[in-house]
């Protein structure tokens, strides 16, 4: 039996397959081509973003960049720089390469450098291990605890009775915490099945809408004809209540408070997943935004990490429960802040079902 040996990828279908944004410049600093995950990133064509300069399409948050860039032979490396795209805010991991035997010419890369990547040696699972341990042995005593008020609480007085409630509202309200830090420790992932999104969002909206004490003031932005995305439906419909709760709460001061959900489908985006030793593509995207006045920016780049809250009262375990469950569905989440337009977006790519 003859074995067929197929030839290697040439250099373009092997600049597609890169999961970084890709820019190929001119010397006049004018793109010359763009892969597909510098469309995704940059949120252009490339029809558009060709023969653009590039200084003007990108809008670097260092001078540093800008004054390099115009050197031109110049090699840098940056990770966590700002970038400006139009009315976004990102921040990108930024590497400029010359290449030699071609003066002026350089390779431009590109990588989010925000939250929900996930890379090798990523010890998120081990450093969540813990805190999951130490709730499990926290949850025994917390339960003779509660035992111990209620038959305090038969032997008392009505009128003498609101101190062994509060001890056992108090220890529910702990045990509710620790559940949070156990399911955050978990490292089995739920199983996956292709499903149908909007389905999920109408279950997410419903219940957030059951459990709100004022009108949810909220706009929908289907795309109607995506197709299933691959996940776990408890998954799913427990990241979208927290992200539309939260958003519900984001808004609640303002004179208009208003959450609006879109769906659509986005080309190029891809994340590595090491697990699978291969990368995986994420073209499903929901959008959870809303117009209150925004993530404290001292919090803002920390706000999937365990025990890290913008709010007042808050527990800071709800957008890392959000985060992990994401990633166990192969997906990604980000935010950003349009500062120009008032809105808070919280972004979710999952993959789509064959």
């Amino acid at each position: 039996m003859t074995q067929v040996i197929q030839d290697a990828p040439g250099a373009a279908e092997q600049i597609s397959g890169l999961t970084f944004a890709l820019i190929l410049v001119r010397p006049d600093l004018t793109i010359h081509s763009v892969n597909p995950a510098a469309e995704s990133l940059i949120g252009q064509s490339s029809k558009r973003l060709l023969n653009q300069n590039i200084l003007e399409t990108l809008q670097f948050g260092e001078s540093q960049v800008n004054e390099r860039m115009q050197r031109g032979e110049e090699q840098l490396i940056a990770r966590g720089l700002p970038l400006e795209v139009g009315k976004r805010k990102l921040k990108v991991n930024l590497t400029i390469s010359a290449l030699q035997g071609n003066p002026g010419w350089r390779v431009v890369t590109l990588s989010d450098a925000g939250q929900g990547e996930r890379f090798e040696g990523d010890d998120r699972s081990s450093t969540l291990r813990g805190p999951a341990v130490l709730a499990h042995e926290i949850k025994n005593p917390l339960a003779a605890i509660r035992g111990a008020a209620q038959l305090i609480s038969r032997k008392l007085k009505e009128k003498d009775r609101s101190l062994t409630e509060l001890i056992a509202d108090e220890v529910d309200r702990i045990a509710q915490l620790i559940d949070r830090m156990q399911r955050l420790g978990r490292e089995k992932a739920e199983p996956v099945v292709p499903l149908n999104l909007h389905a999920a969002i109408h279950r997410a909206i419903d219940t957030v809408k059951a459990a709100s004490q004022t009108p949810l003031r909220l706009r929908e932005e289907f795309d109607p004809s995506l197709p299933p995305v691959l996940g776990n439906e408890g998954a799913l419909v427990q990241v979208l209540i927290n992200l539309i709760a939260n958003a519900r709460d984001a808004c609640a001061d303002q004179a208009e408070p208003m959450v609006v959900i879109r769906t659509r489908f986005v080309s190029g985006l891809v994340m590595n997943v090491i697990r699978l030793g291969r990368p995986v593509k994420l073209p499903i995207e929901i959008q959870v935004s809303d117009n209150g006045p925004g993530i404290d920016p001292t919090v803002s780049n920390h706000i999937f990490e365990p025990f890290v809250s913008s709010k007042k009262n808050g527990q800071g375990l709800g957008l890392a429960l959000v985060q992990k469950l994401v990633r166990d569905m192969d997906g990604r989440i980000s935010h950003e802040r349009d500062d120009s337009g008032g809105w808070t977006h919280f972004r979710i790519h999952l993959p789509m079902a064959k």
